[in-house]
């Protein structure tokens, strides 16, 4: 009679185990090995390469001063709390969620939607884009009484910015 010696189980496979099973899910492996650094590392330790958020943050700084240098006399809606924040003025709808942000130039909005819930303190604001996107961001209210406020702010505001495309009537 024959004994193996060792685990009879054969070892599982698959995308739950090894992300490299789908290709193209994670990047390819260099030839080098753990131990040997890469040119490129010893270049990148010299010269600061700036992340994405870092780099978003200072640009954002960058286009705030030179705001103020150019900003007209029209009206601004700014609503923030502890995590996410709107802009909206002469330039278009900036959202910023934690450490994300992205930004609307007034002709790439279709639509600025409010919403005000029935009992709670969240204000939605949701920008849609004509290629059928939604953007939807979540401010929470010191009091329910801010709503009105931030709605006449943000109408005062798309009266003056947003175009709307004429329709076509037959």
């Amino acid at each position: 009679m024959e004994q193996r010696i060792g685990s009879s189980s054969k070892p599982l496979e698959g995308a739950g185990f090894d992300p490299a099973f789908i290709p193209g899910l994670t990047s390819p492996v260099s030839g080098e090995t753990e131990d040997t650094e890469p040119a490129d590392a010893v270049e990148a330790a010299d010269t600061h390469e700036p992340t994405a958020t870092e780099a978003a943050s200072e640009e954002a700084e960058e286009t705030e001063e030179t705001a103020g240098e150019e900003t007209p006399d029209g009206p601004v809606f700014e609503a923030a709390d502890r995590r996410a924040k709107i802009v909206a003025d002469h330039r278009g709808v900036r959202l910023s969620l934690d450490d994300q942000a992205c930004e609307f130039r007034w002709d790439e909005i279709g639509a600025v939607e409010t919403e005000s819930p029935r009992f709670g303190k969240r204000f939605t604001i949701t920008v849609h884009t004509p290629d059928r996107r939604w953007y939807p961001i979540e401010i929470e209210a010191a009091s329910r009484s801010d709503f009105a406020k931030w709605d006449e702010q943000l109408d005062a505001v798309m009266d003056e910015y947003f175009e709307e495309e004429p329709t076509e009537t037959d």
